[in-house]
């Protein structure tokens, strides 16, 4: 699996809007949204604009914006904020002009977006005048200055690329017998652990550039609890998290079936590295530009937990359900790695492995998710 360039090529939410697309499967993520959207109102609140800054033409930016409702969710919210704290703050004087840009990589599924953007904002009921700005958030993408606020949602957890002593064979950081770093060995999660401070430390110094003096930057990632060195953070979670067990199974069944070589299931790495709240904090304390004015660890319960009855009399569409889920986040980079016929043949092993284990279905699971809101200094 290439580890650097070709990643912001096929990395991206499951595109369109099928049984599998991340429209129709981004749960999670929404719950996530709720929960923060009191902290990111808050945060809005708390911009700073400095003296002589335009209070009729903010910018602002959705960094891994993705597709779906919760993209345009979290743009209402910002923008109809903003709107109401300028209409107090200048007394009504002067209606403003909101330009958003959303962002992400080029293999988005920007199509789609930008159809649904298309049918939600038009003509004279426009709230925001919209564009698209592709590419990777690891890199600057705007110009010094620009930014009024920034918000990322549920994206950060995505690294650049995978580390580049995990690809090494043989290495102590080679990942054999998993594709994710849950329960691997303490080299593969240190040296993502590394790639995590790399990449975070490179977002934080491109957005110090872009945003003005004053200017919000509010991120949303998956996290996981300070001093846990469990990625997930507690047993049962890890069992049924869709990176974990059940996927670690479906590629198996795939070497044990004589359909891939070991060697083959081993080169494939997932991206994503859960941060600390420490680990963040050190990070921004590093970078210098801005000033943390609340930073929450949100326990998100799984979508499926309320319902379990229903699944434990139809276990089948449990795994299909679960299926679906993951493959909302994985399918495109699993697919370019296998190809579309041995991807079908994985997924349909990991729904079958859903639905066999009645022990991980009668299980409660939350993952934790990390908001932090912060003011350019």
């Amino acid at each position: 699996m290439e580890s650097s360039r070709s990643l912001e090529h096929v990395l991206s939410m499951q595109g369109g809007d099928d049984v599998v697309s991340y429209v129709n499967n981004c749960y999670g993520p929404a719950a996530a949204l709720a929960l923060s959207k009191p902290m990111l109102t808050s945060a809005i609140h708390s911009i700073k604009l400095t003296k002589g800054c335009s209070y009729s033409h903010l910018k602002i930016a959705d960094l891994g914006c993705a597709i779906g409702d919760n993209t345009f969710s979290t743009i209402d919210t910002v923008v109809e904020v903003l709107r109401r704290k300028l209409a107090v703050d200048k007394d009504g004087a002067t209606e403003p002009e909101f330009e958003v840009f959303f962002s992400d990589l080029p293999s988005n599924d920007f199509n789609t977006l930008f159809l649904s953007l298309d049918e939600k904002v038009n003509g004279s009921s426009r709230k925001y005048f919209a564009a698209g700005a592709p590419g990777s958030f690891y890199k600057r993408l705007f110009p010094k200055g620009e930014l009024h606020v920034v918000v990322t949602m549920s994206a950060l957890q995505w690294l650049s690329q995978i580390p580049e002593k995990v690809m090494e064979k043989g290495s102590k950081s080679w990942n054999k017998g998993r594709v994710w770093i849950e329960g691997a060995e303490k080299e593969v999660v240190e040296t993502y652990a590394e790639q995590s401070d790399k990449d975070l430390a490179e977002f934080l110094k491109c957005r110090k550039e872009e945003i003005v003096v004053g200017g919000v930057l509010f991120m949303l990632m998956g996290g996981r609890p300070s001093g846990s060195v469990s990625q997930i953070g507690d047993t049962d979670s890890s069992l049924k998290h869709p990176f974990t067990t059940l996927m670690d199974q479906a590629w198996q069944n795939l070497v044990d079936e004589g359909l891939i070589e070991e060697e083959k299931r081993d080169g494939f790495n997932i991206p994503v590295y859960f941060r600390s709240m420490d680990d963040i904090v050190a990070a921004i304390d590093r970078c210098s530009g801005f000033k943390i004015e609340k930073m929450e660890n949100f326990k998100i319960a799984d979508h499926m937990n309320g319902k379990q009855d229903e699944f434990m009399k139809d276990p089948d569409s449990y795994g299909r359900s679960r299926a679906n889920y993951v493959q909302a986040g994985l399918k495109p980079i699993v697919q370019a790695y296998l190809g579309p016929d041995l991807t079908l043949k994985l997924f349909k092993r990991y729904a079958i492995r859903a639905a066999a284990d009645k022990d991980i279905l009668n299980k409660d699971t939350f993952y934790h998710m990390i908001a932090v809101s912060a003011i350019r200094v």
